[in-house]
């Protein structure tokens, strides 16, 4: 008499709960006038994908940028290069006149010299051996000094490469001339015709190829496993107002930030308009890959202390208060992982009437 008291202090819409259920620790009994009220459901595993969604930062791509860096100083003789133009791999930018450049090219002019000399030299003495009238001392002495010049000339001509020069089509006194190491357009540039460039300058400009771009996003490591290289997400840009684009996961980092306690995930995207900009701010959704998952309505959901728990069908038309695991919600469905499985039958609707019951 005292239980049945305490029970209908409980009010759910002024209509007594408690009159109509029969309880029993975490146990109840519904009788009919409390049945119709509430609803029972079947546990059913159905199709269900992962929703993540994290801050992300606009990046060039490492390999489609480039800063422009002189490796030798000189005077600026002649500048091609204009903010926004397109370039080229291997395409002029500007040239220097170099003093280094300049005596890598004695060098080399000197070596060619010389051994074309001592190919004189050594063909001249092969001829008096092959008349009688030559020593094949001073034949091998000529041999010799031919493969020492060889090997000089040889060094001269790496010096020249070292300038991104042709020691095939080198003229004497020719300008350095800086070329585009990618593809793209120049997006900095701080080269003045007439000054003079010091070894350690530091760039004087910068190339990059933004019509694809990298977003940089930070996942939490219990949902990585959700993400897989190729899977597709979308992107939102506060600079773009209801635009979404569409990424692809390039590739997610091995090593997790001790700090963030989250992997770094690289996202690739076309840019062809080129209204993204790196260093911007954006939104990223990814969806995991379809998934068999257990759910059951938000509305069967009880508070059992700091855990979820649900009215449980048993024998005898009794149902059990159990606790259960969630993770996540995919819309009106809460994802349930540990407590439940398929084909158990649970209070789906109306589960507040028997709040006041324990």
């Amino acid at each position: 008499m005292g239980l049945l008291g305490a029970t209908a202090c409980h009010t759910v819409n002024r209509e007594p709960a408690a009159a109509a259920a029969i309880t029993s620790v975490d146990t109840i009994t519904l009788p009919p006038a409390l049945a119709g009220k509430v609803k029972i459901s079947t546990v059913g595993s159905t199709a269900y994908q992962k929703q993540i969604t994290t801050a992300g930062t606009i990046k060039v791509i490492p390999t489609k940028y480039a800063e422009i860096t002189p490796p030798f100083e000189g005077r600026v003789t002649k500048c091609f290069l204009q903010l926004g133009m397109k370039t080229t791999p291997d395409m002029p930018l500007f040239e220097i006149s170099s003093p280094d450049f300049m005596e890598a090219q004695k060098t080399f002019f000197q070596e060619k010299a010389q051994l074309e000399q001592a190919r004189k030299t050594c063909k001249r003495q092969q001829d008096l051996v092959d008349n009688g009238v030559g020593t094949q001392k001073d034949l091998e002495e000529a041999q010799t000094a031919l493969a020492v010049a060889q090997k000089e000339y040889d060094n001269a001509q790496m010096g020249i490469r070292l300038f991104k020069a042709n020691p095939g089509t080198l003229v004497l006194g020719q300008p350095l001339v800086v070329r585009a190491p990618v593809a793209g357009e120049v997006i900095a540039n701080k080269v003045i015709l007439g000054q003079y460039i010091k070894e350690d300058a530091g760039s004087v400009a910068t190339i990059a190829d933004v019509s694809a771009l990298w977003i940089a996003g930070q996942v939490k490591e219990k949902d990585i496993r959700f993400l897989h290289t190729g899977d597709e997400c979308h992107i939102e840009v506060a600079a773009l107002p209801g635009v979404t684009l569409t990424g692809k996961v390039y590739h997610i980092n091995a090593l997790v930030d001790e700090d963030t306690r989250s992997i770094e995930v690289l996202i690739s995207v076309q840019n062809n308009n080129r209204a993204l900009k790196p260093g911007m701010y954006v939104t990223v959704s990814f969806s995991g890959q379809p998934e068999n998952a257990l759910q059951i309505p938000l509305t069967a959901l009880l508070q059992n202390g700091d855990t979820p728990a649900v009215w449980v069908a048993a024998a005898n038309g009794q149902f059990i208060k159990r606790s259960i695991t969630t993770n996540g919600a995919n819309g009106l469905q809460v994802i349930v992982t540990a407590g439940l499985h398929e084909g158990e039958r649970i209070i789906s609707e109306g589960a507040f009437y028997l709040s006041g019951t324990k």
